[in-house]
C-alpha cells in the first residue's frame, strides 16, 4: 500500500465533505449539524430502534443517545425506551431535508454536461462496490454456525434451481464432517457468502460450497473468499486443494481457471462434480501489514495431479 494512495484518498474525503457541506454545523441551511440531520432520515417515518440505528451507522451508543436527546429536546422525536420515533414537526423537518438536499444535489448535476453526469454517477457506483467490498468481513466459525447453515441452505435452495437435475440438500457437507475451516463473510451483520475446506488425505485438501448471495456479487467476494481458504489451507499443512463444480456454474468456472487451477480427471462419486479442478499451493509467508498470510500457488498439470492423493465425495 502506498503512502501516496492514503493521502489521495483522505484528499479526496476533504474534499467531498466540505463539497457537500459536512462540515458545518447548518447542514443544508437547517439549524443542525449532518449527524443530527442523518438520524432524522434514518429513523423515517416507522421510527427506529437504538441498536438498529447504531450497527447501521456505526455509532457509539453514548453518542447516540446524546444526538438523539439533542432532537428529543428539539421536539423533533420521542423516546420511549430503545424505540425513536418522529414527531410531527420531525416529519415537516425530514421533509424539508429531503426537499433541500435534492434541491442541492440537482444543483451541482446542472453545471455539468450530460456526459459528466454519467461519469459522475459511474465513478460513485465503483466507489461504492469497492468500499462494499472493503467492509466486508471474512472469518472463521464452528460448522454449526447459524449463520453458516443458513448461508448453505440459500446456496442449496439456488442450485436446486440452477441445475437442470436440481439439488438434493442432504449431499451438503455435515458440521461433523468439516475438518479444515468454514468461513462465513458478512456484510453489516448480514450472512452474505461462505465456503470451507476439508481434508481429503495427507497434504490433500478439497473445497466446497464456495457461495456468494447475490445480493453481494460483483464485489469481488468469491476471489476472496477462495484465497483465503486457500491460504487457511495452507497454513494447516496442504499443499494441493481440489474442487469440483458443475458446468452451469460458469462464473465459479471462471474464478477457479483465473486463480490457476487446472482441469483434471474426475475424483467424486457426488454427481453435481461434473468438472475437477486442482491447484497446488506451493507456500504461506505472513505479511507483515496485516497479520494475514499470502499464498504464493502455481498449477499441477492434470497428468501429475492425480497421483499420490487421496480422494473422497466432493461438493463445489
Amino acid at each position: 500500500m502506498e503512502v501516496e494512495q492514503i493521502a489521495r484518498v483522505r484528499d479526496f474525503n476533504r474534499y467531498y465533505t466540505q463539497r457537500l457541506g459536512m462540515l458545518t454545523d447548518r447542514f443544508l441551511g437547517q439549524d443542525r449539524p449532518f449527524g443530527q440531520a442523518r438520524l432524522l432520515f434514518e429513523i423515517g417515518d416507522g421510527g427506529s430502534t437504538l441498536p438498529v440505528l447504531r450497527d447501521r451507522l456505526g455509532l457509539d451508543e453514548d453518542y447516540l443517545r446524546g444526538q438523539l436527546d439533542a432532537l428529543a429536546g428539539q421536539g423533533l422525536i420521542v423516546l420511549a425506551g430503545t424505540r425513536a420515533a418522529l414527531t410531527d414537526a420531525g416529519r415537516t423537518e425530514r421533509a424539508d431535508l429531503e426537499q433541500r438536499s435534492n434541491a442541492g444535489i440537482a444543483a451541482l448535476l446542472g453545471e455539468l454536461t450530460a456526459g459528466q453526469r454519467d461519469r459522475l454517477i459511474a465513478a460513485q457506483e465503483e466507489i461504492r462496490r469497492v468500499l462494499r467490498a472493503a467492509a466486508v468481513v471474512v472469518e472463521a466459525v464452528p460448522p454449526d454456525s447459524p449463520a453458516a447453515r443458513g448461508c448453505l441452505a440459500r446456496y442449496a435452495a439456488e442450485l436446486d434451481v440452477t441445475f437442470p437435475e436440481g439439488f438434493d440438500a442432504s449431499t451438503l457437507t455435515r458440521p461433523e464432517d468439516v475438518t479444515g475451516t468454514q468461513l462465513l463473510a458478512v456484510e453489516e451483520g448480514v450472512p452474505v457468502g461462505c465456503g470451507l475446506w476439508i481434508r481429503l488425505g495427507p497434504g490433500v485438501a478439497e473445497i466446497r460450497h464456495l457461495w456468494v448471495a447475490p445480493e453481494a456479487r460483483g464485489l469481488g467476494l468469491g476471489r476472496k473468499l477462495l484465497g483465503r481458504l486457500e491460504v487457511d489451507a495452507a497454513n494447516n499443512g496442504i499443499a494441493t486443494v481440489r474442487l469440483g463444480t458443475h458446468p452451469r456454474l460458469t462464473e465459479a468456472l471462471a474464478l477457479y481457471r483465473g486463480s490457476g487451477y487446472d482441469d483434471i480427471g474426475g475424483y467424486s462419486d457426488i454427481p453435481y462434480n461434473q468438472l475437477a479442478f486442482e491447484k497446488v499451493l506451493v507456500s504461506a509467508v505472513a505479511a507483515p501489514a496485516t497479520g494475514r498470510a499470502a499464498v504464493t500457488s502455481r498449477s499441477l498439470s492434470a497428468s501429475a495431479s492425480r497421483r499420490g492423493a487421496t480422494a473422497s465425495g466432493s461438493r463445489r
